[in-house]
């Protein structure tokens, strides 16, 4: 009799044995012929892969005054596996200036995977980065008692002057996003954080060059890899100009201090913006070097919010500068005509509402009433565009004819400026009002957005591309901070011109009532200048004292710069906005400031204001 176990038995070892056997066979043929993880050690102890950054591009103004530049870095790297387990610690902190904790420190940050994820014993390993000439002299000195470890040299940035942080931005180590993102960087590598510098990252960076060295089995360099020839040279990074005039840059700097705010120029023609100060601000040569994380970190805490970029980031009612958008649409949609008559009983009265307004003529038509900055005016245009049910079927038709142009002028989406972090401000729509305003909304409940507040807001680069839109008497080209790229054309967006929905003659209306307003209005500190300047001020209502605005240009025809100014809690329009942008028309125009000029400026300069009772 047969024992069928026994059979089966061996059938089950058989197979188990040939299973095991095949299982060998897989894993040694994924080893050897598909893996490379074995080449990749080979490679390691055989070939020393020696980076060569490029010199990032430099930066200048539009006349070119260098605002950034290079100067010369070096890095300590380690082998593990070269470096003996036995050398003086002691020595090494001496030698490289830093404590031993420091030491410690930079020893667990290279070990952990999450920030390095490119960790290996047998390559090259960041241990402490951007050395000074004189500690890396020291280290060049004493290199012989410390085998394993090299010098890679580098460069960091260096700022020219101690302004316009926010349009420059700064460089620092690439995070581990930033390595996730884009796999030409490395742990230990430098990217451009914020403003030009980040925007511009890819064209300032260059490109890599790498030198193969080949090593003997005790890991000591024997010289190039087959000659050079998989040897290839980093290219430089390319040069910026940019269409900032450091001069203008620095004078709107200096009007702005002791206030929080921003003042923003730009030239008509081109879209070139020609200042960006942003206050408060901060020296950006404290972003350079081992001292970034710490003047970072103090920057960050500091409640005035240095790091806020107000000209882009500031989202602001935009008060009565908005007004000249609402002449535009009432002229466009045949709302009024320059000659429509409305009344003023100091102020917007109607069906139990009233706002409020100064003492002037009344009624009046179009040009006087931007001169006066009359409140009445437009909110009597916008209550008859939003009530007219012969043209637009429903409110909510009229409201959103009414967002299209203002979105046509620059409103209520990114400009697209090419500094990252800009925002949109908001110009609301029939949608937004059927869900925030859930009791329901009229003409009437909502007439303060002719006049630039209730639920409008704006950037201070807006409210400047605005001004020189209507300088352009009807387009604009997207404003942009960098003039030229070396080598490169510009991104076309910024070479194209962008046309609002408004008929260029209307614009001639209201260039006439800001250089009316400057002549004897609202801007009539602008009076004595010769130059044709056209203005239009602001006073933007928030919790505490009331938002100090201006928006102008000049010349009247041909004008060379549009400016706005932005003052947090400055008061009356007149009071910051209408002398500060008149001294940034003069020194673009004039090439410098007069000595009564220089006089005002100074005083500008020198009053402060106390936010501790000025926002309350």
């Amino acid at each position: 009799m047969n024992d069928y176990g026994l059979e089966y038995r061996k059938f089950v070892v058989a197979g188990v044995a040939i299973v095991i056997v095949v299982v060998y066979i897989l894993r040694l043929f994924t080893l050897q012929l598909m893996s490379d993880d074995y080449k990749k050690t080979a490679d390691s102890n055989a070939f020393l892969r020696k980076i060569d950054y490029p010199s990032r591009g430099v930066i200048t103004d539009r006349n070119g005054n260098l605002l950034v530049y290079n100067q010369p870095s070096y890095d300590i790297m380690v082998v593990e596996q070269e470096a003996r387990d036995h050398f003086d610690t002691l020595e090494l902190c001496q030698t490289l200036g830093i404590s031993r904790r420091e030491l410690d420190s930079c020893i667990a940050v290279m070990h952990d995977t999450r920030k390095n994820p490119g960790y290996s014993r047998y390559t090259q390993q960041m241990l402490v980065s951007q050395l000074s000439d004189q500690d890396f002299s020291v280290f060049q000195e004493k290199s012989y008692r410390f085998p394993g470890f090299y010098v890679r040299r580098r460069s960091i940035r260096q700022y020219g002057y101690s302004f316009a942080a926010h349009v420059l931005g700064d460089v620092a180590e690439v995070s581990r996003a930033d390595i996730e993102d884009d796999d030409y960087y490395q742990p230990g590598d430098y990217i451009g954080k914020l403003g030009v510098e980040r925007f511009y990252e890819k064209v300032l960076r260059g490109e890599k060059g790498v030198q193969i060295l080949l090593r003997d089995a005790r890991g000591r360099v024997q010289g190039s890899y087959q000659n050079g020839a998989l040897d290839h040279k980093p290219v430089p990074g390319r040069n910026l100009t940019l269409s900032i005039d450091k001069d203008l840059q620095e004078l709107a700097e200096r009007l702005l201090e002791g206030k929080r705010g921003s003042i923003v120029a730009i030239e008509p023609q081109t879209g070139e913006v020609l200042c960006m100060a942003t206050s408060p601000s901060y020296d950006p040569n404290i972003m350079v070097g081992r001292q970034r994380s710490k003047s970072h970190r103090e920057l960050q805490q500091d409640p005035a919010r240095p790091l806020f970029n107000r000209s882009i980031m500031g989202t602001y009612p935009p008060g009565s500068t908005f007004k000249t958008t609402q002449g535009l649409t009432f002229l466009n949609e045949g709302v009024i005509t320059d000659k429509t008559l409305y009344p003023c009983y100091r102020g917007f009265v109607h069906k139990g509402l009233r706002v409020g307004c100064h003492g002037h003529g009344s009624p009046l038509p179009l040009v006087p009433a931007i001169s006066t900055s009359c409140n009445g005016y437009f909110c009597w245009g916008l209550y008859h565009m939003i009530s007219d049910r012969e043209k637009y079927p429903t409110q909510q038709d009229a409201i959103n004819t009414w967002r299209d142009y203002l979105v046509s002028m620059g409103f209520g989406r990114p400009l697209g400026v090419d500094i990252s972090g800009e925002k949109s401000g908001l110009i609301p729509n029939g949608q937004f009002y059927d869900k925030y305003r859930k009791n329901g909304w009229s003409a009437l409940s909502i007439v303060s957005i002719a006049i630039g507040q209730g639920e409008v807001t704006a950037t201070p680069l807006q409210i400047a591309n605005l001004g020189a839109t209507i300088a352009n008497r009807g387009h604009f080209i997207t404003p942009h901070v960098v003039r030229q790229i070396e080598g490169m054309p510009l991104d076309s967006l910024y070479t194209t011109p962008r046309r609002t929905m408004v008929r260029s003659e209307y614009y001639d209306f209201i260039a006439r009532g800001m250089r009316s307003a400057a002549l004897g209005g609202t801007c009539k500190a602008l009076g004595h200048y010769d130059f044709q300047p056209c203005g239009k001020t602001g006073t933007a209502q928030n919790s505490g004292r009331d938002h100090s605005v201006f928006m102008g240009f000049a010349p009247m025809d041909s004008a060379r710069i549009a400016v706005a100014v932005y003052v947090e809690n400055g008061g009356w329009g007149a009071t910051f906005g209408v002398p500060i942008g008149g001294l940034i028309m003069e020194r673009h125009i004039k090439g410098q400031l007069s000595a009564a000029s220089e006089h005002r400026a100074s005083d500008i300069q020198h009053r402060h204001i106390n936010y501790d009772t000025a926002s309350k």
